[in-house]
């Protein structure tokens, strides 16, 4: 270990120790289960369906499935190596700054692009009551002022520390169920027209290639995103050995099934009318709210535009404390400058990081003004991260199997599995959106770069990470030669069979050269 990163492990080491441990159980699932439960309820139903039509089943299963497999191995390194930000800090251990500065900001923008995209469906919805908030499929002047003041409310819910956060979340958390249950039980009560799901183009209108892409497109791999919530905060939980498993797996799991019920509602309850045009040509703002009018439940689009407040709210509250720990995390580990990493001693809470956060989320609420704009353009991102902490997860049971906690049996298997598979939903996000957000790791590569040059020449961290350049620069050519929005010169279905062996490669190499890099940058002790 370098004398610079002796220091940097002593500062943090003592930072974390700031970090009050108080998160039970119930707080932590509370956590996962409000991160998950957002916005994506409200509004992605919709886009799924008016993407892939009743196909849009697809795109829960195989996004759930997906998640379930990362989540597997995520909780299994979150309980054998319990971190504050692990998302970024993990990468570091075993990998080196470049592949740590690459998942850095990935995650970063990720996270930093939830609590502006749920302030912009909170007024999406609100705007159906309040005038003036949304026009021409954007927020108005009006809508983005009272969205920068939802997000300064945020910051200070969680300023005054983690205790308060959680209480707070935890009385939002049971109301963003309840709400969900309630309306998939009326409106399946109310209005359920079967002839939706084999009428209008039949079951997949558009072919099955277009659920696969609106895993990510329509905001399927955002509305899952949040279960990690308790891996992030790792430091700050009581038993996170036992309980962070539990609570990510009891969080995903129940979104699952209440998505695809919620799925199930909405198809069914679209009024025959309104697809006189097919599901490419429904339109609402208030998705869920203006379907319960058209069936007369006026009870439940009340409560409906109350919890489109509630459930965005309690997502955006949950990312905003979870940004921050990304934010202390990249400091932490050199990527940033070290005065990012102070925690304050009153709260336990990096408030710095809060700060940052907070008009990081501004420089990309005010540009793209809508919600299904913010998501297709970063959800990517949160995968991305996703999937690099599953190389992290093989790395360290190969170079220290004792320090694995064993709650997951198998991931020698679903490690590799679930890398794969992330890949292959990064791809099917389509070229318009994938050359979109890869030039944002891009950038990250040429800051690496800079920070290398003014540290020193060692060349260790670059002959170890360079797989993940290779990796993103190879997934970007084949995107844009392939058949989702590419030239299409690598037809369906070989582009997807490419696209997975070179994902295995990947993998394999990744594993690989963190061994190398592990061999002479040994793990922090336990």
């Amino acid at each position: 270990m370098t004398a610079h990163a002796a220091v940097e492990g002593e500062r943090g080491s003592s930072e974390d120790q700031q970090l009050h441990r108080r998160l039970g159980y119930w707080q932590l699932t509370a956590i996962a289960f409000g991160g998950v439960i957002g916005s994506g309820w409200l509004l992605s139903p919709l886009h799924a369906a008016r993407t892939a039509g009743p196909a849009a089943l697809i795109t829960w299963v195989v996004g759930g499935l997906a998640l379930v497999l990362i989540a597997l191995v995520m909780v299994e390194l979150g309980a054998s190596m319990p971190e504050a930000g692990g998302l970024v800090r993990w990468p570091r251990y075993t990998s080196g700054r470049l592949v740590a500065t690459l998942v850095g900001w990935g995650i970063w923008v990720a996270y930093a692009t939830n609590p502006p995209s749920e302030s912009a469906a909170i007024l999406q919805y609100a705007s159906k009551y309040i005038p003036g908030l949304f026009h021409g499929g954007r927020l108005t002047t009006l809508g983005v002022l009272l969205g920068l003041v939802f997000m300064a409310i945020l910051v200070a819910l969680n300023w005054f520390g983690v205790q308060l956060f959680a209480h707070v979340n935890l009385a939002v958390t049971i109301a963003k169920f309840a709400i969900p249950t309630i309306t998939v039980i009326a409106l399946l009560a109310s209005g359920f027209h079967s002839h939706n799901f084999t009428g209008h183009g039949g079951f997949a209108p558009y072919g099955y290639a277009a659920p696969l892409s609106a895993i990510a497109t329509s905001g399927i791999i955002y509305a899952y995103t949040g279960f990690q919530g308790p891996i992030d905060m790792a430091g700050e939980a009581r038993n996170p050995r036992r309980d962070i498993p539990r609570s990510v797996l009891t969080a995903l799991l129940l979104s699952m099934a209440l998505y695809l019920a919620l799925q199930v509602a909405f198809i069914a309850a679209v009024p025959a009318k309104v697809l006189g045009a097919g599901w490419h040509g429904i339109d609402f703002n208030s998705p869920f709210a203006e379907l319960a009018t058209s069936l007369n439940l006026t009870w439940l689009t009340w409560v409906l535009y109350a919890d489109a407040i509630a459930s965005p709210g309690g997502s955006a509250l949950v990312f905003t404390a979870e940004t921050s720990r990304e934010i202390y995390a990249l400091g932490k580990n050199g990527l940033l400058p070290q005065w990012v990493v102070k925690v304050h001693s009153g709260s336990g809470v990096p408030r710095r990081a809060l700060v940052i956060n907070f008009f990081i989320g501004v420089a990309f609420f005010l540009p793209f003004g809508s919600w299904h704009s913010i998501v297709a353009a970063t959800s990517v991102l949160g995968l991305f991260a996703y999937s690099i902490s599953v190389v992290a997860e093989a790395s360290v049971r190969r170079a220290d199997p004792g320090r694995m906690a064993n709650w997951v049996r198998g991931t020698r298997l679903i490690a590799p599995v679930a890398f794969v598979i992330a890949t292959l939903i990064f791809y099917w996000a389509g070229w318009k959106e994938l050359r979109v957000a890869l030039p944002v790791l891009f950038l990250s590569a040429l800051v690496y770069a800079y920070q290398q040059l003014r540290r020193d020449r060692d060349l260790t961290d670059l002959t170890v990470g360079i797989w993940l350049v290779g990796y993103l620069v190879a997934l970007l050519v084949l995107s844009a030669i392939g058949s989702f929005g590419g030239t299409g010169i690598l037809p369906a279905p070989w582009d997807s069979v490419a696209v997975a062996a070179m994902a295995l490669v990947a993998y394999l190499r990744g594993v690989h050269d963190s061994a190398r890099y592990l061999a002479t940058h040994p793990l922090p002790s336990e």
